[in-house]
């Protein structure tokens, strides 16, 4: 027996039922829930670079703006902000929605050894990009306090010990420490020892025992003299 040949026989009762389905989806779409915020992923990357010492205007022309020129040319780019500091540079590239991340990724990582040349010869280390999600916010924070240790210490215990270990935990996507202070040398020069070794005039005894205490030192990237 045919299965059509039931619904030929019998065109009111094909109908009724034709019109019960459609009845039937208009009520359900009209029972459709609505989320005010949806749960979307959009394809977000973020990229960072470091060069200690540097000024915001010296990160956003070296090495923000070599990088942001690579970046423009990678497809499917929808926006890109940067925001430099003293030291650091961050770029978030989010791309239209259609892209897979692990493909927008690897053209991430194309632009950035790229661009690697044109950047400043003394960072530490090249840009670093991980995938991020915009809707994603700190759900954790902790403080510490010291009535024995200087801040600075704190820092190092902080960067070094507490961030790498929480990390490593399952879920965690990114550990961001703030309000640090760097650890840093104050030299006072005494007026008569530079005279004595000819080094007092035009200056040139401070900016001197500057470079070779910059040179003396482990971290020469790290090395930024201030003050008068």
């Amino acid at each position: 027996m045919n299965i059509s040949e039931t619904f030929i026989r019998r065109p009111i009762a094909t109908s009724l039922l034709m019109l019960g389905i459609a009845v039937f989806g208009v009520i359900a779409y009209n029972a459709l829930s609505v989320s005010d915020l949806p749960n979307v992923d959009f394809p977000t990357i973020s990229v960072s670079a470091s060069l200690p010492g540097a000024d915001p205007t010296t990160m956003a022309s070296s090495v923000a703006t070599p990088l942001e020129r690579q970046f423009t040319t990678i497809a499917g780019l929808d926006s890109m902000t940067s925001t430099s500091a003293l030291g650091s540079t961050q770029i978030t590239l989010q791309f239209d929605i259609n892209r897979k991340i692990d493909g927008a990724a690897v053209d991430v990582q194309t632009a950035i050894s790229a661009a690697t040349p044109l950047l400043p010869p003394g960072m530490p280390s090249p840009p670093s990009f991980r995938k991020v999600n915009p809707a994603d916010m700190p759900v954790m924070f902790f403080g510490l306090t010291s009535n024995t240790l200087p801040l600075y210490k704190l820092d190092e215990y902080a960067e070094t010990l507490i961030a790498q270990r929480i990390s490593t935990v399952a879920g965690v996507a990114q550990v961001n420490v703030m309000g640090q202070q760097k650890f840093a040398v104050h030299i006072q020069a005494d007026p008569s020892a530079l005279a004595s070794r000819n080094m007092i005039p035009f200056g040139c005894g401070m900016s001197t025992c500057l470079q070779a205490r910059c040179s003396a030192s482990t971290l020469l990237t790290t090395c930024r003299p201030t003050g008068n």
